[in-house]
């Protein structure tokens, strides 16, 4: 079970940097009652910055529930390797970033060391 806590975790910090991306710290002093609710004006400010507050609470949260039941190298190496590749999967799949043969072999490489992990971790 650890190890969907760890995807989960992944998942929440891929969609953080993603919120991250698009938040505008700048333009929160914008926000009031009379616009935080309009989607040109306030949700542009609001939910970036909502996202960011979510995902990283959630993002902590399954993280630290992995780690109770594994190593915290291993989780940290995992839930690291995860996160990059589902940040490229969705700027491939959101943004039409093209991936070359050389990151395709090197996310390889990552995922071989996910599965070595997860293959050691139940040999043990």
């Amino acid at each position: 079970m650890h190890w969907v806590y760890i995807f989960i975790a992944a998942l929440f910090e891929a969609a953080w940097t993603f919120s991250l991306k698009f938040l505008k710290l700048s333009e929160i002093k914008q926000l009031r009652f009379d616009n935080f609710y309009k989607p040109d004006e306030g949700l542009q400010i609001l939910l970036p910055l909502l996202g960011y507050i979510l995902f990283g609470i959630g993002n902590i949260y399954f993280f630290s529930l992995a780690m109770k039941h594994m190593s915290i190298a291993s989780a940290f190496a995992v839930w690291t390797a995860m996160s990059i590749i589902l940040i490229k999967v969705a700027e491939m799949l959101f943004y039409g970033q093209k991936i070359t043969l050389i990151e395709i072999f090197f996310m390889s490489l990552i995922t071989v060391g996910i599965v070595g992990l997860k293959v050691y971790a139940q040999a043990k």
